[in-house]
């Protein structure tokens, strides 16, 4: 590999950082970058989801730091207008920080590279990592399609003083892609050097497994529940015209398709039962759940089904959760009220949750 080119690009990200190298050091920062995919409103959701989960007390303790990493200046533009009115005062309180490389930063992607989706998506991280390194002790890694859980800042807090005695290079708080990867710091100038040397080998989430055991980490440390959870589907793009074309079959994130929810289980408080198949964070609420019981979705139309994901029990803490559950695919309905005539076995839930 080409060090120069490296040492070239750390300068580039030195020259814009001197401005931020005298501020106020936080406890986190929470990292993301984001491009354009036709819906600036998944990044602004995000944001919100992550100030709104945090008490006054945790939002004195982390910086957010958003990497606006697309190369189209009109998005760029209206992005920063939208965020700036939408989050002035975490700006101005240094809450909250947007950067956006340079031209530079990516003279050494190949437009003819078959994975430049990839590569480009590494080397926007590492930016993003890099400029991060002095504004805190540890680092947060997110996406710009997310929910957080309540008080994550707080659980965070507990897992990391949890792991004191036991040395670990990365803690993970989700197990979907590079969602919810916490680092320290100190490992992020050598993080961003990884990203560089391999931009072009693999994707993100692989480079940073691999990274993670080349730092004597041999195995994954998941931290359960999971604190951060996708709010859509999307894949990542860099090719516009591709990415339109993806969203256009994805407009809606997770396509919950049209149906009726039904359930033999009590209604507790104003939780009903179809709040279970929103794609918000409204929930259905019950007790005294015995053996037996279920929760039916009856679909308006017969559909094929590429995944399906189920969660019970609080996210933050695992409480209420389900101990044991399965989930069935339901064939040939009838009746009134409606039910199927076959059932095919689709998994157990495991720690009240299924994801497949």
């Amino acid at each position: 590999k080409d060090l120069k080119v490296i040492e070239d690009w750390q300068n580039i990200t030195f020259k814009y950082m001197e401005k931020t190298q005298k501020r106020r050091k936080t406890w986190l920062t929470v990292g993301l970058s984001s491009v354009s995919q036709g819906d600036r409103k998944r990044l602004f959701t995000t944001l919100v989801s992550v100030f709104r989960s945090a008490s006054k007390t945790e939002r004195k303790h982390f910086t957010v730091l958003v990497h606006l990493a697309d190369s189209d200046l009109t998005w760029l533009r209206e992005t920063v207008a939208h965020i700036s009115s939408l989050f002035s005062s975490q700006i101005l309180a240094g809450q909250l920080l947007l950067i956006h490389a340079p031209s530079d930063v990516y003279s050494s992607v190949d437009e003819a590279f078959e994975g430049k989706f990839y590569s480009k998506e590494n080397i926007d991280h590492a930016f993003l990592v890099s400029f991060a390194t002095k504004l805190s002790d540890y680092f947060l890694l997110i996406e710009d399609n997310v929910f957080c859980a309540p008080n994550f800042v707080t659980h965070i807090v507990s897992k990391v003083a949890e792991m004191k005695s036991n040395p670990w290079v990365l803690l993970e708080f989700s197990n979907r892609g590079f969602l919810g990867k916490l680092f320290h710091n100190r490992d992020l100038p050598l993080l961003a050097h990884f990203l560089l040397l391999f931009y072009k080998e693999k994707p993100l989430d692989r480079l940073i497994s691999h990274f993670r055991t080349l730092m004597v980490q041999e195995n994954p440390i998941f931290c359960r529940p999971f604190l951060f959870y996708h709010r859509t589907t999307y894949g990542i793009f860099y090719d516009k015209q591709k990415a339109m074309v993806f969203q256009e079959k994805n407009a809606s994130g997770p396509n919950n398709p049209p149906g009726a929810v039904f359930t033999d289980m009590k209604v507790f408080n104003v939780h009903f039962p179809w709040e279970a198949y929103t794609l918000d964070e409204s929930f259905f609420w019950t007790s005294n759940v015995s053996i037996g019981n279920h929760l039916t979705v009856i679909l308006n139309q017969p559909a094929n089904l590429s995944r399906v994901q189920v969660l019970t029990g609080s996210i933050v803490d695992g409480r209420y959760s389900l101990e044991k559950g399965q989930v069935e695919l339901g064939y040939n309905r009838e009746g009134m009220p409606q039910s199927c005539t076959s059932f095919a076995f689709l998994g157990h839930l495991l720690e009240g949750q299924m994801d497949q």
